[in-house]
């Protein structure tokens, strides 16, 4: 009986590391000021780990010679579409490691679709409007998430395990762009400093 109820115990407690509890994120710059529009996505250590789910439709159009919207985050296996909807024609492309593609000239209510198979960031470009430039996150985690205006982004349902939080922002300061911190078992709150890169000119008034 008291084997029965030692054993019983001992399962709940290797259980507890793995079970949900929310996780909070905060970025802020030297300042203190929070950042937002960083995205941040839990890796759980082992058996923890869940891929990102498949997406729905995801659009990313072309008006007023600006993408829509800036920054996008999609998983693997995601199709995105790229409708234009301005008067002129549009030639969006991107170099990006995690996915090289050139959607040539289309014109105003056309639309291409192009598949992301592959985890990373990828930079969109025009090759006719310079100024012209957005973001995809394409991720391979299901914790993934920008931070708000309040520079918080929160994982209701992370697992209790360690693991690691990985951060980026098209500005950041930080070799690839990149910065990350280890998660501890239990650990149920993460804070990152970061320093930003002003926009380039041509940037500045983006929505982002």
């Amino acid at each position: 009986m008291v084997r029965n109820i030692l054993f019983t115990l001992a399962l709940a407690g290797a259980a507890s590391p793995l079970s949900a509890a929310p996780l909070t994120v905060r970025v802020v710059d030297p300042s203190g000021r929070p950042v937002h529009d960083a995205v941040v996505t839990l890796y759980p250590a082992g058996n923890a780990a869940r891929p990102a789910r498949a997406a729905g439709r995801v659009v990313v159009s072309q008006k007023d010679l600006k993408f829509h919207p800036f920054l996008t985050i999609v998983p693997v296996g995601a199709d995105v579409s790229f409708p234009n909807l301005d008067p002129t024609k549009h030639h969006v492309y991107s170099f990006s490691a995690a996915k090289k593609f050139e959607l040539r000239l289309f014109a105003k209510d056309q639309s291409r679709t192009v598949h992301f198979e592959k985890a990373g960031v990828v930079a969109l470009g025009c090759n006719i409007h310079d100024q012209m430039a957005a973001f995809i996150v394409v991720t391979d985690s299901a914790w993934t998430a920008r931070t708000n205006a309040q520079g918080l982004a929160q994982f209701a349902d992370a697992p209790n395990a360690p693991g690691r939080v990985v951060l980026w922002h098209p500005y950041l300061r930080a070799s690839g762009g990149q910065l990350q911190q280890a998660v501890a078992s239990g650990q149920r709150s993460v804070g990152f400093q970061v320093r930003l890169r002003p926009p380039p000119p041509a940037m500045a008034m983006q929505d982002y």
